[in-house]
């Protein structure tokens, strides 16, 4: 009998934070001829160093065909050598054997960057439909804003968008995967402009930075991004946030172990999410959402309680007074969700938070996903809640938020 026809109480899962490790062609495919030698491609090469120290990640590519270290696939475009590593798809592997290394395509899980593959994954962990952030682009599409030639970097976002919608969603995916599509960050217009051509194939997810000022563009509290801000609006497009889209990881020092930084991975989305509150973009445009991928819940209500505390008593000289209206807690309520895939705390003060600002998500396959137990772990974490809670919770407010079917399925698969 399949996985996911086994009798259980506990709701097919849908993901809202799940990664692809994007296949080699992805680009090579799509890309006019003449940027074939300098778009993203891959090359098998060794590994001279390797560090990730204080939230910064810092690999050095040996000469392909060389042997200075151990050997693994690396993306290069135009002067970024980024290699494949464990981290990137660490899932069946036990916790203790998961290090810092370069890895090849072949020592990956197939399901890391293979639909059909991806869906068995997916049956195993009672997951029916799955969110997917990227990874060669980083979170946001930080890469390709990076990027030197703004010409090719467009085309690259499109084509990953192309790739995105009509091969890892399109007709093999059955609609259990969900699109969610790039900008380019560097300009508003152009980033209106790309929501609104995949919304109008049925895309309502797109990616952003918890933090844009750390990539050195506009913060949330000017007006630069009105016009891409307008589009999600006008769209029902849902802007997703992933912890690490600023490219700066929460730490403490230059010194400090990852271990540092993976304890307070929710840092940067509880920064993220003040500066909405008080930014009156929610009041500008009321039909705009946001969602906190990988950020956890348990850290919200207090953040809410004192939110509301400063606009309350502070807004006077605190800069919000003419353009925040409502307590932050009642702007929190109409346009934000927290997702969490291991949260006790969090779950234990749902009341706090609200029912329907809270989704679910395996991170498959990072070093900290659920996988292949996440329906135990939402079982053990979720059983002192009522069964319809449980079920908004696991994908109903996944369904209502992404614009799916009543089976929890992308519409746009075909």
């Amino acid at each position: 009998m399949n996985a996911m026809d086994a009798p259980s109480a506990f709701p097919r899962i849908i993901s809202v934070d799940d990664h692809t490790v994007e296949p080699a062609h992805v680009w090579q495919d799509r890309l006019p001829k003449k940027y074939l030698d300098t778009g993203p491609r891959v090359v098998r090469a060794p590994l001279k160093e390797m560090t990730f120290l204080g939230g910064r990640f810092a690999p050095v590519m040996g000469e392909p065909g060389g042997r200075e270290g151990p050997v693994g696939d690396w993306w290069v475009y135009e002067d970024l050598h980024r290699p494949l590593t464990r981290l990137d798809t660490a899932v069946g592997y036990d916790r203790d054997e998961i290090r810092l290394e370069v890895i090849t395509y072949e020592q990956m899980r197939a399901g890391s960057h293979d639909v059909p593959h991806r869906l068995a994954d997916m049956d195993v962990n009672h997951v029916q439909s799955a969110l997917c952030f990227p990874t060669f682009p980083r979170f946001c599409g930080q890469t390709f804003t990076e990027a030197r030639d703004k010409e090719l970097a467009l085309l690259c976002v499109r084509a990953y968008n192309d790739w995105m919608v009509e091969e890892w969603c399109g007709p093999s995916a059955r609609g259990r995967l969900i699109p969610l599509t790039l900008i380019p960050l560097w300009d508003a217009e152009l980033a209106a402009a790309e929501v609104r051509r995949n919304a109008e194939r049925g895309v309502r997810a797109v990616a952003f930075s918890e933090i844009p000022p750390h990539l050195g563009l506009p913060s949330v509290h000017t007006d630069a991004w009105d016009p891409f801000l307008a589009a999600c609006d006008e769209t029902g497009t849902v802007v997703a946030m992933h912890i690490g889209s600023s490219s700066r990881m929460p730490s403490t020092s230059a010194d400090a172990p990852p271990a540092v930084g993976s304890t307070i991975t929710f840092a940067n989305c509880c920064f993220s999410m003040v500066d909405w509150l008080m930014s009156g973009k929610f009041e500008r445009f009321p039909g705009l959402r946001v969602m906190y991928a990988e950020g956890q819940i348990g850290w919200i209500p207090y953040i809410l309680e004192r939110a509301d505390v400063v606009w309350e008593e502070n807004r006077g000289w605190g800069g919000v007074a003419d353009k925040v209206r409502r307590p932050p807690s009642e702007l929190f309520a109409g346009h934000v969700y927290g997702c969490f895939f291991d949260d006790a705390f969090g779950l234990r003060n749902l009341d706090a938070i609200g029912v329907g600002n809270v989704l679910y998500e395996t991170d498959y396959p990072h070093s900290d996903s659920t996988w292949p137990k996440s329906r135990e772990v939402g079982e053990a974490q979720m059983g002192h809640l009522p069964p319809d809670v449980v079920e908004r919770i696991v994908r109903g407010n996944a369904i209502d938020l992404l614009g799916l079917t009543p089976d929890g399925l992308w519409p746009g698969a075909r």
